[in-house]
């Protein structure tokens, strides 16, 4: 029978999680805090550790520390727990070593699938703690957790990373945080768009040039990848290359060495992340982007999910980018404004949330931001639908109809909030249907009330 530690300093939620836990078949013992966690841990050396994250005095990612500083311990599994989940602590739990990091309160199918997961593999390898992250990583729903677990597994390694999600999606501040969160922090981060450069110049950029080498080449030029010694060089929208370039960024990602234009080949040390709006795949399938290169990049994919699928981060973000807008007296949101933000579908993604919560920030007279603060959007919802765009929706010749219906509704429903100020019984009533109806639509199509 494996032999389970629960670490935790609230006694109802460590009584029931070890009651759970029993009534699952295994041999449960309890610990109050941090410190008797490891003297049990010392005494009965577990198969698997639940640790809760805030404790009073030791806490747990200093518990997980000690943990994976013992010669014995590294292979025993540990399951963070928190009640307060962010992209800073999970990425931390997860660098440090945590078999996974869950949210509480935790169902009884949830804690079955961790143990089944957990005493049938070794728990990740060792990591070391690194400071929080920005953006569009805050956020608890189980798209960007995802993500940011990923982040804290990847982290340590030098392995490239290719990452991919829709214009807005905070595809650089990935990148940015596997380099702060990996050895290589302490070098540089460099990003290039091989979009916004000119073919017949992206090479020099790159790699470099001599002096002569080219009419106008007046002095020497290092390169980007010469730059990110040491550090990380992002190649973002890489999916823009043309077909000579990606020949010579496959030979680089192989061999590790850059040969500057008219100059001679040189050893280069940096971690590669790509990324890219495009769909590589169906690119190389098209004969758009080499098959050899995607594969060189496609080591550890990291899809970040659009806005739209993470409803319940959406009143995070606006809050914490109203924070970063003005830290010392940051706006609040209004009931109201929030259902707003909750109901606009966010074409352009978490850039396109940023831009609207500075705007209103900076245009609204009192210290709280209400719905009306945000009539821009219910303005831009209105143009879209008159514009004849299915209610601001995507429906096309290419969608099925239920597909088509559905896309429709979830479009009068986001312009029945806005007209509405975000009143969800008035958005019933002016959709002609009961507020509980509405409820279940909004939950069906990902528009809030989660």
């Amino acid at each position: 029978m494996p032999k389970l530690l629960v670490i935790d300093d609230d006694p109802a939620f460590r009584d029931g999680l070890a009651e759970t836990l029993r009534d699952l078949g295994h041999d449960v013992t309890e610990a109050v805090n941090g410190e008797d966690g490891l003297a049990r841990f010392e005494a009965i050396r577990p198969d698997l550790v639940f640790l809760d994250l805030r404790m009073p005095g030791m806490d747990g990612l200093a518990v997980l520390a000690r943990l994976r500083g013992d010669a014995a311990a590294p292979a025993v599994p540990v399951v963070v727990l928190t009640a307060f989940a962010s992209g800073a602590n999970t990425i931390d739990a997860m660098r440090q070593g945590a078999f996974d990091h869950l949210t509480k309160p935790l169902g009884r199918g949830e804690i079955a699938d961790v143990l089944g997961r957990a005493l049938s593999r070794t728990a990740a390898s060792t990591a070391t703690i690194a400071e929080p992250m920005d953006g569009p990583l805050v956020g608890s729903s189980a798209a960007i957790r995802t993500v940011q677990k990923i982040i804290g597994m990847a982290a340590a390694s030098d392995a490239t990373v290719l990452v991919t999600g829709e214009t807005g999606t905070g595809k650089e501040l990935v990148a940015r945080a596997l380099h702060d969160h990996g050895p290589r922090a302490a070098g540089p981060f460099v990003s290039v768009n091989c979009a916004a450069i000119p073919a017949e110049l992206l090479e020099s950029e790159l790699f470099g040039h001599v002096t002569g080498a080219f009419t106008g080449a007046v002095k020497a030029q290092a390169g980007r990848f010469r730059e990110a010694q040491g550090g990380t060089l992002l190649l973002d929208e890489i999916g823009d290359m043309n077909a000579a370039m990606q020949a010579k960024i496959l030979r680089v990602l192989q061999e590790r060495v850059v040969t500057p234009v008219g100059g001679r080949p040189e050893p280069v040390d940096v971690r590669i992340a790509a990324a890219t709006h495009r769909d590589l795949l169906q690119l190389v399938n098209t004969g758009g982007f080499r098959a050899d290169l995607y594969y060189r990049l496609h080591v550890i994919p990291i899809a970040l999910p659009p806005l739209r699928d993470r409803v319940s981060d959406i009143v995070p973000l606006a809050r914490h980018f109203l924070r970063l807008a003005n830290p010392r007296a940051p706006k609040c949101l209004s009931m109201e404004a929030a259902a707003l933000l909750e109901g606009w579908g966010w074409p352009g993604n978490v850039r396109e949330l940023r831009n609207a919560t500075e705007r209103a920030a900076a245009l609204a007279r009192g210290p709280a931001i209400d719905a009306s603060d945000l009539d821009f959007l219910r303005q831009a919802d209105l143009r879209q639908a008159d514009g004849g765009k299915a209610l601001g929706g995507t429906a096309g010749p290419d969608l099925t109809l239920p597909e088509a219906v559905a896309e429709l509704e979830r479009a009068m429903i986001r312009r029945a909030l806005a007209e509405s100020g975000g009143s969800r019984a008035d958005a019933a009533r002016r959709l002609g249907i009961n507020r509980q109806l509405l409820y279940d639509k909004m939950k069906r199509h990902g528009l809030g009330a989660e």
